[in-house]
């Protein structure tokens, strides 16, 4: 489905005894999302699991708008949405019902149930912003708010001695917004790091969607995924997407160091509720 400036594309669900046959290309179609910044563009992928909504928006010279969205049958695209916005590029701005909202680097902007006009512009075309959104049903309406990355919740994790020290910044949590189920945040790993989310776990009342960024085009990230017992694998270049399913595991090891986003939707908000998968357990 396309409009002048908007691609979508829908990923079904699956069920994990199936995913265990799935070949490499298979895995890719249904869990890997590669077109995500596109120049002039609003790129979405809408998920059946929890109808999570994962895409970008990268204006050019012209603004880009947040239109009707067909596969969720509503007059306007946040009619029974809200909408997590990051922006991993140049300086841009985001207006909503004539509010507008400055966002730098790394800035987030969560904007609530009901808004009707969403549209995003960079500050310099030739450093175009890259607005990275996620989108998840909601019940209740709650204000739009800015969220600095200096204001972020700010967690530091892991060591050197395991190639895992990492950053955590929280930008949408039910402590900081009003969102309903949406919970969005980012991870950068420290230079001669590689491995996230380790020891890994699944999230049965949620799914989880994961952007990989600041990955130099020569490198990737080994996403790993699938049932404890039946893990798989998905290589994943810079500014690529993967669909976690909430019976799946979801960690990675890259062959440098890189930052990602990761979003949740579903049952709880709850940063916490994760059910652990250790390390000697996997298969």
């Amino acid at each position: 489905m396309t409009s002048a400036t908007t691609t979508i594309d829908e990923r079904q669900a699956a069920h994990p005894r199936d995913v265990r046959g799935y070949d490499t290309e298979a895995l890719r179609q249904d869990f890997l999302i590669e077109r995500i910044f596109v120049p002039g563009e609003v790129a979405l992928t809408y998920s059946h699991y929890d109808r999570m909504i994962v895409g970008g928006a990268t204006p050019a010279a012209k603004p880009l708008t947040l239109d009707p969205f067909p596969p969720t049958g509503t007059p306007f695209f946040l009619a029974r949405r809200e909408l997590g916005v990051i922006n991993l590029g140049g300086a841009g701005s985001v207006t909503v019902d004539g509010e507008r909202f400055e966002l730098p680097h790394l800035d987030a902007l969560y904007v609530g149930l009901g808004a009707k006009d969403v549209s995003f512009a960079s500050t310099d075309p030739a450093n175009p912003a890259k607005f990275y959104l996620t989108s998840a049903p909601a019940h209740r309406e709650a204000r739009h708010q800015l969220i600095r990355k200096d204001d972020a919740n700010t967690i530091h994790l892991g060591a050197t001695e395991t190639s895992n020290k990492r950053t955590i910044r929280q930008y949408i949590m039910p402590n900081t917004t009003g969102t309903n189920q949406l919970v969005m945040g980012m991870t950068a790993l420290e230079p001669g790091s590689v491995w996230n989310s380790m020891p890994c776990h699944t999230h049965t009342r949620r799914m989880e969607a994961y952007l990989y960024f600041n990955l130099d085009p020569a490198h990737r990230v080994f996403h790993f995924m699938g049932e404890p017992q039946q893990t798989r694998h998905l290589l994943v270049a810079n500014e690529q997407a993967v669909i976690s399913p909430n019976w799946s595991i979801h960690c990675g090891c890259g062959t440098s160091n890189y930052s990602f986003v990761w979003a949740m939707a579903g049952d709880n908000v709850e940063f916490t509720d994760m059910d652990a998968a250790p390390v000697e357990t996997l298969r």
